[in-house]
């Protein structure tokens, strides 16, 4: 009798090991029956004003980003900083998951109210001198295409000390900053709601016919803000959208010359980023000079990432001529 209930006791500490187990297998990687579940759900507003319609998602949509995997694509950069180009490297993630409309966080699991994002982030690694660059953006944008993005953040490294920023959709835009400058250290501010330039390179890859076109209130790059040393605010631009071939650009034209924005991605779907051009006044004073930054697509890949952190998986990033 003693025998039979070790026995017992032991299938049912098997049981829960493997409860235990698989619990935090679903945390670390959504299944392909989540990711579709999330396509249906996001019906909550992240603000008291009143989303436009849901915009329903193609089959081609569906079977590209809801396959569990993320696109990733390497590009050659050249990088204008302090008055001269640089030469690195850049890359751009894109992936769908489910995200928490308060909190505004990614979900750990399936529920009614996340609202199903694609998510960007977007990484430039470059050299001033003796010391080294490492930016990154991460902005997180509804796939039904009916609101802003639901949040962008960005953070820089380098050896003077790194920054960190970060703006919600809320009311308003909520927008936080922490930086080693002076000038600039901790910052909490509102925003009146406008396109974010952020959130252009998610809108390309869901709905590029439906790019604003014309005269319009943007807020610039976060990156574009800290680089320079602006305070964050609504500029106008002029928006165009042409295509030649199988190639279409935006161009995102701001006043004054302020700064010229150029992206250039496929005509048809997926809308792949095949480059872009950022011209702009780089260095301080009478030593600032106009040079044009560029990203040039080199290679892409589909792929799980987060599942491919063992060394084994490192001949991948060759793959990218990373």
């Amino acid at each position: 009798m003693k025998r039979w209930f070790r026995f017992e006791l032991i299938l049912i500490l098997f049981a829960l090991a493997v409860t235990v187990f698989e619990g935090c297998k679903q945390k670390s990687d959504t299944s392909k029956e989540e990711l579709a579940s999330f396509m249906n759900s996001g019906d909550t507003d992240t603000s008291n004003a009143k989303n436009s319609p849901r915009k329903n998602l193609s089959e081609a949509f569906k079977k590209y980003w809801y396959a569990g995997e993320a696109e990733i694509t390497s590009y050659k950069l050249e990088q204008a900083r302090y008055g001269e180009l640089r030469d690195g490297k850049a890359v751009l993630v894109y992936v769908t998951e489910p995200f928490l409309p308060e909190v505004q966080v990614k979900a750990d699991r399936s529920n009614p109210s996340n609202i199903p994002v694609l998510k960007l982030n977007a990484t430039k690694k470059y050299v001033t001198g003796i010391y080294p660059y490492s930016i990154m953006s991460s902005t997180f944008y509804p796939v039904h295409d009916n609101q802003h993005a639901i949040k962008t953040s960005l953070s820089i490294q380098e050896w003077c000390g790194h920054v960190y920023s970060q703006l919600n959709n809320r009311e308003e835009f909520e927008f936080t900053s922490h930086s080693y400058f002076e000038n600039e250290a901790d910052q909490n501010l509102t925003l009146e709601k406008a396109l974010l330039e952020n959130e252009i390179w998610n809108k390309i890859r869901i709905s590029p016919s439906d790019l604003p076109i014309g005269e319009i209130d943007i807020i610039p790059s976060l990156e574009f803000f800290r680089v320079k040393h602006l305070p964050v605010q609504a500029m106008k631009a002029n928006c165009t959208l042409t295509t030649d071939g199988a190639i279409s650009t935006y161009t995102i034209e701001y006043a004054k010359g302020l700064r010229k924005l150029t992206i250039d991605f496929s005509k048809e779907f997926p809308y792949t980023i095949e480059g872009w051009t950022e011209e702009f006044k780089s260095g301080y004073g009478a030593n600032a000079k106009t040079l044009t930054s560029k990203g040039t697509k080199l290679k892409s890949l589909k792929s799980p990432y987060w599942r491919q952190n063992s060394t084994k998986f490192e001949h991948l990033r060759d793959s990218l001529d990373l």
